[in-house]
């Protein structure tokens, strides 16, 4: 089951901490928070497996988002 670990206030937020995640060898999803609304003035949840969401939150954490 995939969990939301992070809301993002834009999509540059969110991509920048895809990549990180990734770096650290995880799954990752992003996904708008509110579906019809553009990207520009929509937020963004990252989401890992459920398995995986301490270890997220703790690079999270680490890198400073």
């Amino acid at each position: 089951m995939w969990i939301v670990v992070y809301m993002a206030q834009n999509k540059d937020q969110v991509l920048k901490l895809r990549d990180v995640l990734e770096k650290a060898d995880m799954l990752v999803k992003i996904r708008p928070a509110v579906s019809g609304s553009s990207s520009e003035d929509n937020c963004y949840e990252l989401l890992v497996p459920e398995t995986e969401a301490a270890e997220a939150h703790s690079i999270i954490i680490d890198t400073g988002f």
